[in-house]
């Protein structure tokens, strides 16, 4: 009861009987006449703000139409749930766009007999990869090695400076020490992959040393034309950029290794950790295509001429 009533009651009781008896039915319902009057004031503004709200519901829907003071259709509500539903599984359009407008262009290695492909363009974006072949194709015995005992070689390379990746292919020998065995049937990925990163430090440290700078996140098999291929992702805890030097920036790296003449024949493809999420997937695409071709007349196998550096 508001102060207003009280005085009023208060008032009513301390006047004189006869006054009261008299008056006292016209007052009674004259002031709840007030009260009701009052409520039903309450009841329409209360109605008034559930139709607002109502109104300002149906409008966040789009084509919903409400068929009473509460609520949608049931169609909508079905629709509205399995829109919001479906965000949430499946992608926007806008998120898979780059990588289906992705160009890409062949490299073609006739001295060590493989190939690959390497992404060269986003044309919705306008973008144009940076490509500079910093190592041509050349032959093992002349190519230049990854670590002092010269196993592991880097026989072309390619580099886009400014979006800091790289594209390497390596040949080098397995490390049986790691393999456990000469039957490439039962190699593992995870074993082939320690074998090469055991022999990519250019520091004069152990193998198992060299295999501590770097993380491998996974490790597959895959068989293309009856032979296997092994895939890897591995993370290498330093920078070879001078623009970053904070101590936990870390280059992402995929890779693609396969066997041939007794040799390993490995494609590299890194950026920067932090890039990842933005380059990550063209570099995926560069690994998958990598494949051994058949030798030609070109074909210099890595055993060759060992004594050759030209």
């Amino acid at each position: 009861m508001s102060l207003v009533s009280q005085q009023w009651l208060f008032s009513l009781h301390h006047q004189s009987p006869s006054r009261t008896s008299i008056s006292s039915g016209y007052t009674l319902s004259l002031y709840f006449s007030v009260i009701c009057c009052r409520n039903q004031a309450s009841a329409v503004q209360s109605q008034k703000s559930c139709r607002l709200q109502e109104k300002l519901i149906v409008c966040s829907c789009v084509g919903s139409k409400p068929t009473s003071q509460n609520g949608f259709r049931r169609r909508d509500l079905v629709l509205f749930s399995l829109s919001s539903s479906m965000s949430l599984v499946f992608p926007s359009p806008g998120s898979l766009a780059e990588e289906e407008d992705l160009k890409m262009a062949s490299f073609v290695d006739e001295t060590n007999a493989y190939s690959y492909m390497y992404p060269a363009e986003l044309p919705s974006n306008k973008f144009l990869f940076k490509w500079v072949e910093s190592r041509k194709p050349e032959r093992y015995s002349s190519a230049a090695p990854l670590s002092p005992n010269a196993r592991l070689r880097i026989v072309s390379e390619r580099v886009d400076f400014i979006d800091n990746l790289i594209i390497s292919v390596a040949i080098g020998p397995p490390n049986f020490e790691l393999m456990k065995s000469k039957d490439k049937s039962t190699w593992r990925a995870k074993d082939v992959a320690d074998s090469v990163l055991s022999d990519k430090s250019a520091l004069r440290v152990t193998s198992s040393q060299r295999m501590d700078e770097s993380s491998v996140l996974d490790a597959h098999t895959s068989e293309i034309d009856g032979e296997p291929y092994w895939y890897y992702e591995y993370l290498v805890r330093k920078s070879p950029t001078n623009i970053a030097q904070e101590p936990n920036l870390y280059r992402h790296y995929v890779a693609s290794t396969a066997e041939r003449d007794g040799y390993f024949y490995s494609l590299n493809a890194s950026t920067l950790g932090k890039q990842w999420n933005k380059m990550g997937p063209f570099l995926e695409k560069t690994v998958a295509s990598f494949r051994l071709l058949p030798p030609t007349e070109n074909y210099v196998p890595p055993y060759k001429d060992p004594w050759r550096f030209w």
